[in-house]
């Protein structure tokens, strides 16, 4: 019982920070209908960003992130105007190759700047030793407890954002029908803009909470990208609540789905391909169920 409680929590903090940037992912999608490949990347640089102001100038880390959030909203929307914006949104194949890109610029340029040495980020939450409470003999440490609180919080945000607010509004009408918003007066351009800098803030917001953990560093979001990309998928990639409720999902079959089959002999194997366990998920449901568990079904007349 106390490995499966220390599996579950495990699996429910990596799965809150899945969920931090699926979400982000799901605000691009739902703008767009197109996959942001340079997500991870922008987040990245966010962090980066973070790092900057607070451990190399001195500023608090809980200032210093919301600051980053801001300076990767300012970059995200110069991506949507300069970038995306040009192009025909009926043609999603130039926008892919754009982000696929993007992807690979910002991660040549991070690696420029501040090399590919790991770097140790401050975290927002106590995360030593001895910082956990013991529930059944488990460890919930009390990073992971503030992870869950980001997360709600951040649902929350987008909430009154996305349902309060007049650019949150237009932001759902332009998402729901581009070409109806426009004839209405909805300037979506702008609106789509104020997308691309809420998906970089959170984005940017997610690298921060995974970097304690893995080090920070121009790659250190490539493997996590892939399960928000599965977290995504599974929840519904128009659905910010699906979203989640995937990573939670994702997290949760990562260590104990893979945790257990990886504890018996024949299967030990598994224990190293936690990624192939994600990209199994993502063409499992886009096999079965392309909506998720909470997208939206296209329907189309013929």
């Amino acid at each position: 019982m106390t490995l499966f409680l220390q599996r579950l929590f495990d699996g429910l903090t990596l799965g809150a920070i899945y969920a931090v940037v699926a979400v982000a992912l799901v605000l691009i999608f739902k703008a767009t209908t197109l996959i942001n490949f340079a997500q991870g990347e922008l987040a990245m640089f966010g962090a980066f960003i973070a790092y900057v102001i607070s451990v190399e100038q001195g500023v608090n880390i809980w200032l210093a992130i919301p600051i980053a959030m801001a300076i990767s909203a300012v970059l995200g929307a110069t991506v949507e105007r300069v970038l995306i914006r040009p192009f025909d949104p009926s043609n999603p194949l130039p926008v892919v190759l754009i982000t696929l890109g993007l992807f690979l610029i910002l991660n040549a340029v991070a690696g420029e700047i501040w090399n590919y040495q790991p770097r140790a980020f401050p975290s927002l939450f106590p995360d030593g030793p001895d910082d956990f409470v013991s529930i059944g003999g488990a460890r919930l440490f009390y990073d992971g407890i503030g992870t869950w609180f980001m997360l709600g919080g951040i649902l929350v945000a987008l909430w009154v954002a996305l349902t309060k607010t007049k650019i949150g509004l237009a932001f759902r009408a332009v998402s729901s029908n581009s070409e109806s918003s426009a004839l209405v007066g909805i300037k979506t351009g702008r609106t789509l803009m104020f997308g691309w800098a809420l998906a970089c803030s959170f984005g940017t917001l997610g690298a921060s909470l995974v970097a304690p953990r893995l080090f920070l560093q121009p790659n250190m979001m490539a493997s996590l990208l892939i399960f928000s990309f599965a977290a995504a998928a599974l929840g519904g990639l128009d659905s910010l609540p699906g979203a989640a409720v995937g990573g939670i999902v994702i997290g949760l079959i990562q260590s104990l789905l893979v945790g257990y089959l990886g504890d018996w002999e024949p299967l030990a194997f598994l224990r190293n391909l936690s990624l192939a366990v994600a990209f199994v998920v993502i063409l499992v449901v886009l096999s079965f169920k392309p909506s998720g568990m909470f997208g939206t079904t296209r329907v189309e007349r013929v």
